[in-house]
């Protein structure tokens, strides 16, 4: 295990600006509005590569401990617990406020190590500053400027010395990559992804809250279940792009859009009370168009009763007809109902979009495809396909190689897609087909007689004119 730092202070103070210098990512949410950060957001700092560390970026303490800002402070309490140093970050230009006094004593009596963080000091006089901040009595106070990239090195300089000395001692300082299967969870507001996480993880890792919107950033967690390993990514809930007013709001979906092009398999987390809504099939249709496997979860399915169920299950079988080899299943994030058939659907759906497939079996999926069921004609000639060869993974991508394949139609496409999903058994993922037309290889040449070529032309033209006459 690397050492842990966790980052903490009031909100706005740039602790998110910190965490994403350190980790050298883009991963932290940043605004310039208190509260953006709400869960832990961990990330590797490499900025010594042989001493690497990992990095806990927490929401804002704001003193209160009801609703949103009482359950991102037992996560900010978390965090403490977990580290072995602790660097409280402090906003220079507000200067030292009687909130800082208050969380400065509550760090003290966690017995963790301190280093006090004095951020936004570009444009300001640094001993003035500096001589402030002293009045809390912690040797190691050091001045920062997150957003301009400086005082990184100072920080890390006075975090080394109060790490364990067994610190580094099991793996030398080597970094643990993200194991197993990384899967994004992905739906409109409220749907209970969080929750989902929540339950697959059997502890209350993210904040769960009745409000819509309580996820921001993308949170990625491990898990380990039945002896695989999984990449959990939380992503913030997505509305219609006209409902979308806020700044941070916006960043938010594009951090979703952009977990669902990281991730191998995409859950789709839809709220079975409210049905399947427009954003659901959008958000269904991004993820095909990225190739990524899908897995539908219909959440909160035992609070419906049976004529419930079955309009439900009509609409499914009627709205997501363009997705029919994507597995749906029926769940309860709150209760637990449903998750072994979950997981099981997304190893499955994994697998199919990582299965190694050959040219020869390909070439011989192809021909029997052929044989079945021909394309139509075109100017009465057919398009002809020769052979197939594998074109990539996540999405299986096969490339077929014909002549006139141009003129191809689309319901021919979709015919080799479901034919090659069904032979392979690629269930639970899109299948991508890419024509290659042959090169004609006397297109652009001209031809060129030979001197006798040329007598037996002119032969053949005298003799057509005797005839003539």
């Amino acid at each position: 295990m690397l050492p842990v730092i966790a980052l903490v202070g009031r909100p706005n103070v740039g602790k998110s600006t910190l965490f994403n210098v350190l980790t050298r990512s883009r991963d932290a949410l940043v605004a310039d509005l208190p509260g953006v950060t709400r869960d832990r957001h961990y990330g590797v700092c490499r900025l010594d590569a042989a001493r690497p560390l990992m990095v806990i970026d927490t929401g804002g303490l704001s003193g209160s401990e009801d609703g949103l800002d009482g359950l991102s402070a037992r996560q900010v309490r978390l965090a403490i617990e977990e580290s072995q140093v602790v660097v409280f970050v402090v906003d220079a230009r507000d200067g030292l406020l009687p909130q800082d006094r208050t969380i400065i004593s509550e760090l003290r009596r966690s017995g963790k190590p301190l280093i006090v963080g004095v951020n936004k000091t570009d444009g300001l006089d640094l001993d003035t500053v500096m001589a402030e901040f002293s009045a809390f009595g912690v040797a190691a106070t050091v001045p920062l400027a997150a957003a301009h990239g400086r005082g990184s090195d100072l920080l890390l300089a006075d975090v080394f010395p109060l790490l364990p000395a067994d610190a580094y001692a099991d793996d030398g300082g080597e970094e643990i990559a993200d194991p197993g299967i990384r899967v994004a969870i992905v739906g409109r507001p409220n749907a209970g992804k969080s929750t989902l996480v929540n339950r697959l993880l059997g502890e209350d890792r993210l904040i769960v809250s009745d409000v819509a919107g309580t996820t921001r950033d993308p949170i990625k967690v491990t898990l380990e279940r039945d002896g695989k390993q999984f990449t959990l990514i939380d992503t913030a809930g997505v509305r219609r792009r006209s409902k979308v007013e806020d700044a941070v709001e916006k960043f938010s979906v594009i951090k979703t859009l952009q977990s669902i092009e990281a991730a191998q398999v995409v859950v789709m987390l839809v709220d079975a009370r409210e049905n399947l809504a427009d954003q659901d099939l959008t958000l269904i249709g991004h993820t095909v168009e990225q190739g990524r496997a899908l897995v539908i979860a219909l959440n909160k399915w035992d609070g419906m009763d049976a004529y419930q169920r079955d309009q439900c299950q009509q609409a499914l079988a009627r709205r997501l007809a363009f997705v029919d080899w994507a597995k749906i299943v029926f769940i309860s994030a709150l209760h637990g109902s449903g998750m072994r058939e979950l997981m099981r659907a997304v190893v499955q759906a994994h697998a199919a979009a990582t299965k190694e497939l050959n040219t020869s079996e390909l070439t011989r999926a192809l021909e029997k495809a052929y044989e079945s069921y021909q394309p139509p004609l075109v100017r009465g000639h057919a398009p002809k396909l020769r052979f197939a060869h594998p074109g990539g993974l996540n999405p299986p991508t096969i490339v077929l190689h014909g002549t006139r394949t141009k003129h191809i139609a689309p319901s021919y496409r979709r015919y080799l897609e479901n034919f090659f999903r069904a032979r392979f058994k690629l269930q639970g993922t899109p299948v991508r087909i890419d024509f290659r037309e042959s090169d004609n290889p006397y297109a652009g040449k001209k031809n060129v007689l030979t001197e006798g070529q040329m007598r037996k032309r002119q032969r053949m033209i005298r003799e057509l004119k005797k005839r003539k006459r």
